[in-house]
């Protein structure tokens, strides 16, 4: 292992985009503590804090939105939005891609389709991001009895500039850290946008350990004085141990196709016959599915909190007070949609992704076969019947991880941005970028014929090819 990371700054290239990369990411948590005009940050930090360790539902909502960003509710700073209005534009058009003709021509006709795709991404993400700002900034100015914004800024001309601007300012940042997620795509390791929000999950766990130490106690009383005993602590860490082991052997695991290759007598000599297989992942979309649901379910949420804050038009409706109240992380019906939103963007994104059409017709073009099964539709349709299969299964362990921080908060009184950074979605995220970030390097060492870190044994880089001169 020592060796492996050794091997990666004799690679000039994958030196500097490590570096770049690491650069990047320090960027963006430096523009994280620049503030917004006009919000009293300890107020809001007070608050942040009561909504979180009460367990209320805004809470949850405020600390469930401060995973998926890469930002935090906390601090009002102009990368308060994260990353995610893009991450939502983005699961737009590829939804629009399979309805739209115009677009999916687009897709087909390549890098340049690709770019003018990306260009409306772009435009879109602006338009979220004035929406999400303005739902922000609105609660800023309602939360609390308005005591989170100073007094100028709460009536009149001073409640106008506030708004603008700050609006104005979490656009700006949102578009700053798409622009560091296209860069890291371009010049660093790649993976860009799954990064940023990786970082800003990374930082908020010593938070949440710090919590557990201070407020763990050996000796367990039927008192409730706010600590946690020894057993809470076994089910933190047999929580993470869970989520960490199953997110490597759901990213890692495959189902493997036989695949036999047809022989080919070419003179008195005979070539192919051999047999190999084709591997298809378990979760083929990776952490995706569970962060486009995340990104989606937050439209809803933060409209109903909208539409039922104080002084608000439809505040006093029923349906508007239910819906408040009821669709809000950790309740039942918006765990539902949750599992729900993860199940369809499993199968969507295998659906994008994965082509059994196109890939049984290499088959048949490169002479190989299923055994027992005809080349050709018939192929299509077993890898589609296999595809689907282990897609249910691999949705499903999601769709468990996702529901897993509101369980423990629920059953065992721990707080949700515990249970959400040491055994949650938060855990998910971060094994599954740091397992692509790992076999980027990868890739990158066994291209120059150096040993990585998943590769046993070697002495660390292989043998040289010499040329004619020897």
């Amino acid at each position: 292992m020592l060796q492996a990371f050794l091997n990666i700054f004799k690679i000039p290239e994958l030196r500097k985009k490590l570096f770049f990369t690491l650069g990047m990411l320090v960027i963006y948590r430096v523009g994280f503590w620049i503030p917004l005009m006009g919000v009293d940050q300890a107020a809001l930090a007070a608050y942040f804090r009561q909504a979180t360790e009460s367990g209320s539902a805004m809470g949850q909502l405020m600390t469930f939105i401060s995973i998926f960003t890469g930002g935090n509710l906390g601090q009002s700073t102009l990368f308060g939005l994260g990353i995610m209005p893009y991450i939502s534009a983005a699961i737009i058009f590829q939804l629009l891609a399979t309805v739209l003709p115009s677009l999916e021509q687009l897709q087909k006709e390549g890098p340049a389709g690709r770019q003018k795709i990306q260009e409306y991404t772009r435009y879109a993400t602006v338009g979220l991001c004035l929406v999400q700002g303005a739902f922000v900034m609105r609660m800023m100015l309602t939360s609390d009895g308005g005591s989170l914004v100073y007094p100028q800024y709460t009536q009149g001309g001073g409640m106008f500039m506030f708004m603008l601007c700050g609006i104005v300012g979490l656009t700006a940042g949102t578009c700053f850290l798409m622009w560091l997620g296209e860069q890291i795509d371009k010049y660093g390791i790649g993976n860009g946008a799954s990064l940023i929000i990786t970082a800003g999950i990374i930082s908020s766990i010593p938070g949440a350990i710090m919590w557990v130490v201070e407020r763990f106690e050996l000796q367990a009383t039927g008192e409730d004085t706010g600590s946690i005993g020894p057993m809470k602590v076994l089910l933190l860490i047999g929580a993470f141990v869970f989520v960490v082991a199953g997110t490597v052997l759901i990213t890692q695991g495959q189902r493997r196709i036989p695949v036999q290759q047809a022989k080919h007598t070419r003179g008195r000599k005979v070539y192919g016959g051999q047999r190999t297989y084709l591997p298809l992942r378990v979760n083929h979309g990776g952490v995706m599915p569970i962060i486009f649901a995340s990104s989606l379910m937050m439209i809803p949420t933060m409209g109903v909190g909208y539409l039922a804050s104080p002084g608000a038009m439809w505040s006093e409706l029923g349906i508007i007070t239910f819906l408040s109240r009821t669709f809000q992380p950790g309740q039942y019906l918006y765990e539902i949609f949750y599992i729900a939103m993860i199940y369809f963007f499993a199968y969507f994104w295998t659906t994008v992704q994965f082509q059994p059409k196109e890939m049984s017709i290499q088959l048949r073009d490169s002479g190989s076969f299923i055994p027992g099964l005809r080349p050709g539709p018939r192929t299509a349709e077993y890898l589609e019947t296999v595809m689907e299969r282990i897609t249910y299964v691999g949705a499903g362990f999601l769709a468990a991880i996702a529901v897993l921080p509101s369980l423990i908060q629920g059953q065992f009184e721990i707080p949700f941005q515990v249970a959400a950074f040491l055994g949650g979605t938060g855990l998910l995220i971060t094994v599954s970028v740091a397992l692509d970030f790992v076999q980027r390097i990868e890739a990158n060492l066994m291209m120059r014929n150096y040993q990585g870190f998943l590769s046993g044994g070697g002495t660390g880089k292989g043998p040289r090819i010499r040329g004619p001169q020897g």
